[in-house]
């Protein structure tokens, strides 16, 4: 086989390999699925894994699917708990509901969110957090009884 060839033949399969999606794996106590609503429950214990880092821990995890039964959002309730990898940065969040929307690669923490920096030890604290893990970026935003939090530790330069 010629050089070129081999060449279109690597690329052909690195292509392909790139385009495949990670496995998602959910365990729970108790699984209930509605095709006509196009939704499955999972209670008790449920944690979910996709590709290497990124998990979700919850109570409760509601997940919607489109016509072609590919996953469109996750709602987590009850201790709803995740750690993501983004920009080389390894996250952890919590709230009282978190919404993850794969097409957009959006987590949404709502009520009592905390945002939490692993590498630096950065925390940000507010009623709502929105982490966009495509752009890298997150926004938080709070309500009129509780200011947004940002916590950070600074090098002192006379040490």
């Amino acid at each position: 086989m010629d050089r070129a060839r081999a060449g279109l033949i690597l690329g052909l399969i690195l292509s392909f390999t790139s385009l495949s999606a990670e496995q998602v794996e959910i365990t729970s106590d108790s699984f209930f699925a509605d095709e006509n609503k196009q939704i499955s429950e999972f209670k008790g214990n449920v944690h979910i894994k996709k590709g290497s880092y990124d998990e979700l821990f919850a109570d409760k995890v509601v997940v919607h699917f489109d016509a072609k039964r590919q996953p469109t959002k996750y709602i987590a309730t009850g201790n709803a708990k995740f750690k993501v990898f983004m920009k080389e940065k390894h996250y952890n969040g919590k709230g009282e509901t978190l919404t993850y929307e794969p097409v957009k690669e959006i987590y949404t923490i709502s009520g009592n969110g905390r945002l939490h920096e692993q590498e630096s030890d950065k925390n940000v604290y507010g009623e709502k957090i929105t982490i966009n893990q495509t752009q890298g970026t997150y926004n938080v935003n709070s309500n009129d009884n509780k200011p947004v939090k940002f916590i950070f530790q600074i090098e002192d330069k006379q040490k």
